[in-house]
């Protein structure tokens, strides 16, 4: 009763962006507080949890954060612990990542158990993400973005689970010690790597999701047959609406369904949307005439670089809307789309929703966790029952963990 109470108070704050009748809207309303609404995938930065970037506020730094997320009636999210790395590694550039990876699980904990510890608690099962939910507080879950901070030590594996990883991204936009990304033309392991195999061996044993987004396709194909669990894609489109090299085929979106896994549909316009050359290109000049370095090459920067460019990145993004008036970016149908196909494809029990929040996400119409009622709208409108809805916006994603936890626990049982 407590959750119902305040899902009233919170999302009629959103009721008049939607576009339904008011019946529609009431039963739209109705569904997204009985749904356990979950977002896999939100970045965060290494300020995160501190006075500068407090999540507990409506921050305008944030497209998630406490308060966005009780507007916008979303139970639970994963902060992504993101390690990038280079294309040629080395110990060093393992002992900086997991430096990193370090503050990141220090800030998420500070975030839960010292800052808001009354609005956000931290889940590491699936029960506990409904009990949570429940009290009427967020629930906060943590994935690794990117492998590398694993490093070549497979202990590792089991000390960020004991920090609450339970989904790790094997790779990012470059190959690492595990497998080979989507990101490079050529491979390096041609899939996944003999210690890559041991990795996803433990993930199985403690009870981590495997998760495909950013691989290539040969390591895809490999993490389906290596895998004794199903997997996920945390944050991944659909190839066939948008031919982007992250975005799974339809022949991948079926094998993830047969091994019972889910993709999360990402909110982020360059998967959705082929970007025009026109817009690529007024993007380009704008951030060539503010100095400003690209997406990829920003994120490897250290913490005191990143800090000096803040300015120009508050006038890019200033400036970046004008640049959206004359070449829109995907809207919220665009992004529905992508769920449509994939429960095409895939099936109704394998879906869910990834928004890449704080990393890139964000369209019109569900460009921040306060929007989250306009994708229960938009489904509805589509056609979608009260079940489905909760399956996409949760349900779906729950069940593989629970299968995940399965798996964990007849290992355990079985080596014992």
């Amino acid at each position: 009763m407590r959750r119902q109470i305040i899902a009233l108070l919170t999302l009629s704050l959103t009721l008049g962006l939607s576009a339904c009748t008011q019946p529609q809207a009431s039963e739209a309303l109705d569904i997204h507080m009985q749904a356990l609404t979950i977002d896999t995938h939100v970045d965060i930065g290494r300020d995160y949890a501190t006075a500068e970037v407090d999540p507990g506020i409506d921050n305008p730094k944030l497209r998630c954060d406490l308060t966005k997320m009780e507007q916008g009636g979303m139970d639970g999210v994963f902060l992504a612990v993101y390690v990038g790395n280079p294309a040629e590694f080395d110990a060093e550039d393992f002992r900086e990542a997991q430096e990193t990876a370090e503050i990141k699980f220090a800030a998420i904990h500070r975030l839960a158990e010292e800052m808001h510890s009354d609005r956000c608690e931290l889940a590491t099962r699936v029960d506990d993400v409904e009990e949570i939910a429940a009290t009427g507080k967020r629930a906060i879950m943590i994935g690794i973005e990117n492998g590398f901070p694993i490093a070549e030590d497979l202990t590792m594996v089991e000390k960020y689970f004991d920090l609450g990883t339970r989904y790790i991204t094997m790779c990012h936009s470059q190959h690492n010690q595990i497998c080979d990304s989507s990101g490079p033309d050529e491979p390096m392991h041609d899939g996944f790597s003999d210690f890559g195999k041991q990795v996803v061996a433990e993930m199985n044993r403690l009870g981590i999701m495997c998760d495909v987004s950013h691989m290539s396709k040969k390591s895809f194909w490999d993490l389906i047959e290596l895998s004794d669990a199903p997997i996920i894609a945390s944050h991944s489109g659909c190839s066939a609406l948008n031919p982007h090299n992250r975005n799974l085929t339809d022949e991948q979106l079926k094998a993830l369904a047969e091994k019972g896994g889910v993709i999360q549909i990402v909110a982020l316009n360059s998967f959705l949307k082929e970007v025009s050359p026109k817009r690529r290109e007024a993007e380009n000049t704008l951030r060539e005439e503010l100095g400003l370095p690209g997406r990829h090459e920003y994120w490897r920067l250290p913490k005191e670089e990143k800090e000096a460019l803040q300015p120009k990145v508050d006038e890019y993004m200033v400036r970046l809307e004008e640049v959206e008036k004359i070449y829109p970016s995907a809207d919220i149908e665009v992004f529905v789309d992508h769920i449509d196909h994939a429960v095409k494809v895939a099936g109704i029990d394998h879906v869910g929703i990834g928004t890449d929040f704080d990393g890139g996400g964000g369209i019109r119409g569900f460009m921040n966790h306060s929007e989250a009622r306009n994708v229960t709208d938009e489904l509805l409108n589509r056609g979608y029952s009260h079940e489905d809805i909760k399956k996409i916006w949760g349900g779906n994603l729950l069940r593989v963990w629970r299968d995940v936890e399965r798996v964990a626990q007849e290992t355990s049982q079985a080596s014992s």
